[in-house]
């Protein structure tokens, strides 16, 4: 039977990887560990939490005393390491917690899984560590709009058709690591300090790279819940500049099942650059949700289009993020399994769905209930 840990989990894409993992594999046994830091709400596991093979632990991924012994008590053997700070405007005005969370949270992880696997007689065989990173490690592409791309929801362009239209101009594994944000510094960092566990001590690690994620439990600091939920209570909609960065969006189950692939068929050592080869202005999906919730809340398709406001750029934007994800198509086969007309429409209608969680979130009852849970623990 195999131990993992899943750090993160109670988050927006670690609770869907949660879920996969115990759902899909009921001979591992899977362990939630999560702060339960503002942007972890366990509400968002409520169908797996009484599941045989799941099991939550709250702590914190820079007490490296306790994951020590945690790695000894459940005898881990994989690590599937998502907990990070990943709001860019949050690292922007506090740096310091996320160089602590994401540099020296993910080293005390490192560290521990290291102490603990080379006590064993296998040592590292059977064993895993799986670092999820961010594109925005690699810093920013040319703003480009050639020819030839299909308009954003119509037709999908394929991977061939984005690649003959742009050149080389994605992010591949290989390109140089250039951060512009203290979140992406930080994660950079992270990534570096995988890699040199690897190259140092001959840990079996992995890391991948992954563009904009969307979907159901995604916390509404983030653009597409952010905006349903101001357009379902006619808020204004603050848009940075004149919207017209560029962002590689992917619905968050097409990554959970991305992750699922890698942490069991990726080869140790390499990494994996995860995307949807669907690019967006943030403009234009910004119309589209509001179009989309606009025709499922019955009103007039468009209708909320005048709550567009367009605020002061955040610092250090960068243009446009776009990710090569051939690779990991060539070698293990994955590819994104939902356009982008079915994963938005889901997507709206998952938090229109959803009130009573969302109410929660911005009301932050969750915070509270998850405080006095855990208050004499």
């Amino acid at each position: 039977m195999k131990n993992i840990v899943i750090t993160g989990g109670a988050g927006f894409i670690g609770s869907h990887v949660v879920r996969l993992f115990v759902n899909k594999y009921p001979e591992y046994n899977i362990i939630n560990l999560d702060k339960l830091t503002y942007a972890g709400n366990l509400a968002n596991l409520k169908d797996v939490e009484d599941k045989p093979n799941y099991k939550f632990v709250k702590m914190d991924i820079c007490d490296f005393d306790a994951f020590y012994q945690l790695m000894q008590d459940e005898h881990i053997d994989g690590i599937i390491h998502l907990a990070a700070e990943s709001h860019v405007d949050r690292s922007i005005k506090d740096p310091f917690t996320f160089a602590r969370t994401n540099v020296m949270g993910t080293l005390s992880l490192l560290q521990a899984a290291k102490l603990y696997w080379e006590s064993l007689p296998e040592k590292y065989e059977g064993k895993r560590f799986y670092h999820i990173s961010t594109d925005e490690v690699y810093g920013a592409l040319e703003m480009t709009h050639p020819e030839g791309i299909p308009a954003p929801f119509s037709t999908k362009a394929s991977s061939e058709q984005q690649h003959e239209a742009y050149g080389e101009d994605f992010f591949l594994e290989t390109t140089k690591y250039n951060p512009h944000s203290p979140y992406s510094a930080a994660k950079a960092s992270s990534d570096h300090f995988v890699r040199a566990y690897h190259d140092t001590y001959g840990m079996p690690t992995i890391v991948t790279n992954c563009s904009n994620n969307y979907g159901p439990y995604q916390f509404p600091e983030k653009l597409i819940p952010l905006f349903i939920n101001n357009i379902r209570h006619r808020k204004p909609l603050p848009v940075y500049g004149k919207g017209e960065n560029v962002r590689d969006w992917l619905y968050v189950e097409d990554h959970a099942r991305a992750i699922d692939t890698i942490f069991h068929r990726g080869k140790v050592a390499e990494t994996y650059n995860i995307g949807g080869f669907n690019e967006w202005k943030n403009i234009d999906i910004i119309k589209v949700v509001i179009n989309t919730v606009d025709r499922l809340l019955g009103r007039k398709e468009g209708e909320d289009l005048d709550l567009i406001t367009y605020v002061t750029d955040r610092l250090g934007h960068d243009a446009r993020y776009a990710i090569d994800s051939r690779k990991l198509q060539a070698e293990l086969g994955w590819e994104p399994s939902l356009q982008f007309e079915e994963g938005i429409e889901k997507t709206v209608r998952w938090y229109l769905d959803h009130q009573e969680w969302m109410d929660n979130i911005t009301s932050g009852e969750y915070e509270k209930y998850y405080e006095s849970m855990y208050a004499n623990r």
